[in-house]
């Protein structure tokens, strides 16, 4: 669907409400466009991995949607890119450094994937100007304690580089997704700025319990909360004590394009929470992704 005025001024208003400058989303996805053409057709045929349909709200081109994104206020995203194969990654990473280049609210982001040239092509990156790196490891099917990463968790960990880790089982479980793999990564690196992808969803809790013992992890609200999500995997109630009190490390995230409901309901779902207090909300949707990744209110 092509953005509405409806859904722009409803996100306004919103900011308007809370006087927020902005948004910082820190789960967007922006790919070369025959990657992002192949997402979009798993999408479409309710492939295993998502297991149920899943309209994409967004399918727009590229200059379309980073317009959207500054339509609704969006003062800094990320374009989220995961190889699902060897020999991938470094491509995506010029792609993304190119894209970041031309996009100045976007924060340049890297990947990798468990291969010997791994540690050369992320140093790079971090050299070339990364601000956030993504692993997927239910699409990559690779553990994250694969001992082809330790030096690039090395490399992350010495630059205090933001890591967003689709790592929960949802919305249909990996071989390595679920918190224990997490838990034994953080052993080995315990200082690790991991971005706990969908508050990990569906073991919220367990992943939880993992931010609050990790002093540097954090979560992003992607996809919490909605009714669309709520339908299969129900953010639990009475967790949203324990969400609040950790403050300033729960970021928003939409997972635009790829959402298949408007914009406007990903941030609904977060300003409707009970309990958790406009502070809470107003850190959620801006301040606390302005603080990891330096966002200021005239941007990058």
């Amino acid at each position: 669907m092509h953005v509405t005025p409806a859904d722009v001024d409803s996100v306004r208003e919103i900011r308007r409400s809370l006087d927020l400058p902005g948004i910082v989303d820190v789960h967007t996805h922006f790919m070369p466009k025959r990657v992002m053409d192949k997402v979009w057709a798993y999408f479409d045929s309710a492939g295993p991995l998502v297991g149920r349909p899943w309209p994409i709200a967004y399918r727009t081109d590229e200059a379309e949607r980073v317009e959207t994104l500054r339509r609704f206020g969006v003062r800094a995203f990320t374009s989220l890119v995961y190889p699902h194969k060897p020999d991938m990654a470094a491509w995506l990473n010029a792609w993304s450094a190119e894209f970041a280049a031309s996009t100045p609210d976007c924060l340049s982001t890297a990947t990798f994937y468990p291969e010997p040239d791994a540690p050369r092509y992320v140093e790079a990156a971090i050299a070339h100007g990364a601000r956030v790196f993504k692993t997927h490891l239910q699409v990559g099917d690779y553990d994250p304690n694969d001992p082809l990463l330790d030096d690039v968790w090395g490399l992350i960990d010495d630059t205090r580089m933001p890591v967003v880790i689709h790592c929960g089982s949802g919305p249909r479980p990996g071989r390595f997704t679920g918190p224990e793999p997490i838990r034994l990564l953080l052993r080995r690196f315990p200082s690790l700025r991991l971005v706990i992808a969908h508050l990990g969803m569906p073991e919220y809790s367990e992943f939880i319990d993992i931010c609050e013992h990790s002093d540097e992890v954090r979560m992003d609200t992607t996809m919490a909360f909605t009714s669309f999500t709520d339908e299969l995997m129900p953010f639990p109630r009475h967790e949203l004590t324990r969400l609040r009190r950790l403050g300033d490390r729960i970021l928003f995230g939409s997972d635009f394009p790829n959402l298949p409901y408007p914009y406007a309901d990903a941030v609904q779902a977060v300003t409707t929470l009970p309990g958790v207090g406009e502070a809470w909300i107003r850190g959620v949707l801006y301040y606390n992704g302005a603080e990891l990744f330096s966002v200021d209110r005239q941007g990058l």
